[in-house]
């Protein structure tokens, strides 16, 4: 069998120190040690195979945490890991104790296409860094060669053209999708980090600030608009995504989608990237040809409904992993005193138990959370230079491939 670790970080704007990334946000040198030190050290805790990273401005920054890294797994395997000259260096303790630095790792890095690096107005990117390296070049979805305009359905009573549709040219981050060899396996990698929650609000033409900004003049209601806009380009970008996994599901490539969601599991835009829940029996539903009361789908078509749906469907490793555990605390964020999880890992049915097309399945489900806090921690100061998400590893193992 072959055991991998993958994980998603999201590291909190990383740039280099007196940078300023968002309007008068930066780091002074100090800050930025203090921060790079942290996420060394996080990153060896971790000690993952394949990491997502999220929020990253500039390569140069992640390459040096990395470089951090490897040098911390280099000083701490040599004070803890005994050489051949010692009898018991054999031991699996030792093994397990042994940390692999990331020296021979491949990094792809997905830059933002709406940063301009201008100080002030740069825009987060993304990237994957890989021990087991990629199979072909990484691919980065951001500017969508057609538009994506969605038609809304009239309602009843209504000509077509009142309808209206929403259209989105360009996603408010980049999508990173990379081919990793694991074993005798290729698993399809995405990285995402959706449109937060943030309200998207209109600066008028001339005018220094959107209207909704000024809190002295709080309007709720423009507010609530603004909260709109960011939902649904939220959902959009989540369906140009669900697009992406389905193409590979179709291919009968295993998939694992790893990222930033900006929603909780149950929310309409993770339900977008995992696919639906297949209803339980749909001999009870009406046929969507229906001619009379009775005509409902038959026990053949019931089964192969169910099988079509649960082909493209994708699933929680959280979830799977407080089923198994009888656990049911896990976040990732916490604002205004409300802990949840934003940051998933989803996978194909190619790791679920049963499954005919299984090939593997998840051993465990880490969470790397002591360090969040919704502001009301004595160290609350200080995290603000570390991560405000949490960090979370699925353990998996393939049934086939080389033996450990």
């Amino acid at each position: 069998m072959t055991r991998f670790t993958i994980a998603s970080f999201n590291v909190k704007n990383l740039i280099g120190p007196d940078k300023e990334y968002y309007e008068f946000q930066s780091y002074t040198p100090e800050e930025y040690a203090w921060k790079e030190d942290w996420l060394a050290d996080q990153l060896l805790s971790m000690d993952a195979d394949i990491v997502c990273f999220q929020e990253i401005f500039e390569e140069e920054a992640l390459r040096a945490v990395i470089e951090e890294t490897n040098a911390r797994a280099t000083e701490l395997n040599a004070a803890t890991i005994p050489d051949k000259s010692k009898r018991y260096h054999r031991k699996v303790i030792f093994r397990k104790l042994a940390v692999e630095p990331y020296d021979n790792a491949a990094l792809a890095f997905a830059p933002n296409a709406a940063d301009q690096g201008e100080p002030g107005k740069r825009r987060p990117g993304v990237a994957i860094l890989s021990r087991l390296g990629f199979v072909g070049a990484p691919e980065v979805i951001q500017d969508l060669p057609e538009p994506l305009e969605i038609p809304f359905q009239p309602l009843r009573g209504l000509d077509a053209g009142d309808a209206g549709h929403y259209t989105i040219r360009r996603l408010s981050r980049p999508i990173l999708k990379a081919r990793v060899p694991v074993g005798d396996t290729v698993v399809t990698v995405f990285n995402c980090h959706l449109k937060s929650k943030l309200g998207e609000h209109i600066t008028p033409p001339g005018a220094d600030y959107a209207p909704e900004e000024d809190l002295t003049r709080y309007d709720p209601v423009g507010r609530a608009l603004g909260s709109l806009r960011a939902a649904l380009r939220r959902m959009a970008e989540a369906w140009v995504l669900r697009r992406e996994i389905v193409a590979e599901l179709h291919a009968g490539n295993p998939v694992m989608v790893l990222g930033d969601f900006n929603d909780g599991e149950h929310a309409v835009s993770s339900e977008i990237i995992s696919g639906e829940v297949p209803f339980r029996n749909y001999q009870w539903m009406l046929r969507h040809d229906a001619e009379h009361y009775g005509d409902r789908y038959s026990e053949e078509e019931h089964e192969q409904i169910t099988g079509d749906v649960e082909a493209m469907r994708l699933h929680s490793a959280e979830k799977l992993f407080t089923r198994q555990s009888l656990r049911d605390v896990v976040y990732t964020t916490a604002f205004g005193g409300i802990y949840e999880s934003i940051d998933q890992i989803y996978m194909s049915r190619h790791f679920i138990d049963g499954d005919a097309a299984q090939i593997g399945r998840m051993e465990y489900y880490s969470v790397f959370n002591d360090h969040i806090t919704d502001g009301s921690h004595a160290e609350a100061p200080y995290n603000k230079l570390a991560s405000d998400h949490g960090q979370i590893i699925a353990h998996m193992r393939l049934n086939a491939g080389r033996e450990d």
